[in-house]
């Protein structure tokens, strides 16, 4: 059985993160979305948050499972039994960054390769800064998140807003 691990912060989780999990889970018969915690972000929801609203987005594929990890990918995957990595590249600065990343976890866990998908070009401007950044000034988040967690967002959003101006 092929295991994947699709790693990212989701905070939130966009059209383009969704296209990317259908995408690979066609690829593999198991793939697991993993929150991971980026030191250097501070989210808007918190990890268990994300893993609900992932979880919500991906009901309907049977071969996807959702999960959180706090610590380095590498030992994650060992511990899965995972063999690669799978990275949606929006553009040609994502691939710098993310192809070292994929060098370190390789060093790290020799078994584990990775798997570039590059975004579909409705989906190139598209991520979760941005879709905050909608969300903060009350656009429409149609187009930016899935339909199912759009008020959540939006709800989140005013909540931080909210916060920040008391």
């Amino acid at each position: 059985m092929s295991t994947a691990i699709y790693p990212g912060s989701f905070d939130p989780v966009t059209l383009g993160h969704l296209d990317i999990i259908k995408r690979a889970a066609r690829q593999f018969d198991h793939l697991i979305v993993c929150v991971m915690i980026n030191s250097e972000k501070h989210g808007l929801f918190l990890p268990e948050e994300r893993v609900e609203l992932v979880r919500r987005v991906t009901a309907g594929i049977p071969n996807v499972e959702v999960d959180c990890w706090r610590d380095l990918l590498s030992e994650y995957a060992r511990k899965r039994n995972a063999t690669v990595v799978v990275k949606g590249l929006r553009a040609v600065s994502d691939y710098e960054k993310e192809c070292q990343m994929a060098l370190i976890n390789r060093k790290l866990n020799p078994n584990l390769d990775t798997m570039f998908l590059p975004a579909r070009q409705n989906f190139t401007y598209l991520s979760s800064s941005v879709a905050k950044e909608m969300a903060r000034y009350h656009v429409s988040l149609e187009g930016y998140v899935p339909a199912e967690i759009t008020e959540d967002v939006q709800k989140k959003m005013d909540e931080y807003l909210q916060k920040s101006q008391s």
